[in-house]
């Protein structure tokens, strides 16, 4: 079996750790035989337009194609908006930008289907790309769609409507964005397959064993994540300066970066919490799971999570984890079991909830342990694969009738 996966979320020499959830797939389906070449468009960034950000400029450098990982990629560009203006014909550019490269995999490499990750832009380009080719096309959803794009207009909504009518299938990778879909979508409804996400338990293991922190007195807290207001890290920093006198020794690693990161480290300050709170910034994805192999409890009470493939990663580092009520980490975290749900947005809530933890650390071990079996039993990216490409022989032999 041979696939073409269209991804703009990847690693690159831009962001290494970007999209890793889905190199993570692609290496898991090629342990089991399935041939895989990614596509993972890139915004184009000429002179000046390279001049203008880091950002950018990291995007002028990204080369046209490399072997990453042992997975061959290709970058090619497509003209992107700052700002994410005009959003809603993302897809057509994206299939003008990278339409000439596919059509030459395609001629050296004769895919059976194309698998998309998120429907805008990359299942709206796959789904003309299909068109063209006259191949299935199985689009997966991982929570921006359902839970940001299809509020930001008509225009984006039928945008969306129209890559999801050319998929043949619709993977969602939790019980939220199947509810989410059959709500907005419901003539699509048919099409759509819950694959959960998953870990790789041998780089779980590693962490455990490499973990990169001098352990110091005092309970520690970490949370792993893009700097984004949803994530919830700023009601993990209130939450640690109301309990701060109560455990003086209280540390909280925020590990990650993005467009909150100087608005949190204000806020750091105004509550006076820097010897208390350390901001490491992104690092590579094996070091981010060592830091949280170090750590006693696992908080990101993010509240607009689709599934949160790092809540699944501490849990199998043996820690208990933190996180909203009614988002997608319902799905395997079994409130006071496995993990502590709270109020979303809630700082008396997730304050409860920490303080029951660091004052028990007897129950929060347990709680790790009892999450670790959890996740190791019923989510690993082996798993995973095998659930998708049983979508995928699904869809070829409905194709082929």
């Amino acid at each position: 079996m041979k696939v073409l996966v269209i991804s703009h979320m990847y690693p690159s020499t831009a962001n290494e750790v970007s999209g890793i959830f889905v190199h993570e797939q692609v290496k898991a389906l090629i342990s089991k035989g399935v041939e895989i070449r990614v596509v993972s468009p890139v915004p184009w960034a000429p002179f000046p337009v390279n001049q203008m950000t880091d950002k950018w400029q990291a995007y002028s450098r990204i080369p046209q194609s490399c072997v990453w990982d042992g997975v061959e990629v290709f970058y090619p560009r497509y003209v992107v908006f700052p700002r994410a203006w005009f959003f809603a014909t993302s897809g057509q550019r994206m299939y003008r930008g990278i339409r000439k490269v596919v059509e030459k995999i395609y001629h050296e490499f004769p895919f059976d289907l194309i698998h998309a990750h998120v429907a805008l832009p990359d299942g709206y380009a796959g789904a003309l790309i299909c068109r063209d080719l006259g191949l299935p096309l199985v689009v997966t959803i991982h929570g921006q769609d359902l839970q940001h794009t299809v509020y930001r207009g008509s225009q984006c909504r039928e945008a969306l409507s129209y890559a999801l009518a050319g998929a043949n299938r619709v993977i969602v990778v939790g019980q939220k964005l199947k509810r989410l879909m059959e709500y907005f979508f419901p003539s699509e409804k048919e099409k759509v397959v819950i694959v959960p996400n998953g870990i790789d338990p041998e780089k779980i293991n590693q962490a455990m064993v490499t973990s990169c922190l001098k352990r110091e007195k005092g309970p520690l807290i970490v949370s792993v994540s893009n700097l984004v207001k949803t994530k919830g890290v700023d009601l993990n920093l209130q939450a640690i300066h109301r309990l701060r006198h109560k455990y003086p020794t209280l540390r909280y690693l925020v590990v990650g970066d993005g467009p909150e990161f100087l608005a949190l480290k204000k806020l750091t300050r105004q509550l006076h919490l820097e010897e208390h709170v350390q901001f490491v910034g992104r690092v590579p994805h094996q070091q981010a799971l060592q830091y949280i192999a170090s750590c006693d409890v696992f908080s990101l009470p993010s509240w607009s999570e689709g599934f949160g493939i790092v809540y699944l990663e501490a849990m199998a580092c043996g820690k208990p984890v933190v996180g909203c009520k009614g988002e997608g980490v319902e799905d395997f975290v079994e409130h006071g079991i496995t993990g502590l749900l709270v109020e979303p947005k809630s700082v008396v809530s997730l304050v409860e909830a920490l303080d029951f933890l660091l004052s028990f650390p007897d129950k929060a071990k347990a709680m790790g342990e009892r999450a670790r079996g959890v996740v190791l039993a019923n989510y690993t990216w082996e798993k995973n694969a095998e659930k998708t490409i049983a979508v995928y022989r699904e869809v070829l032999n409905e194709y082929e009738r």
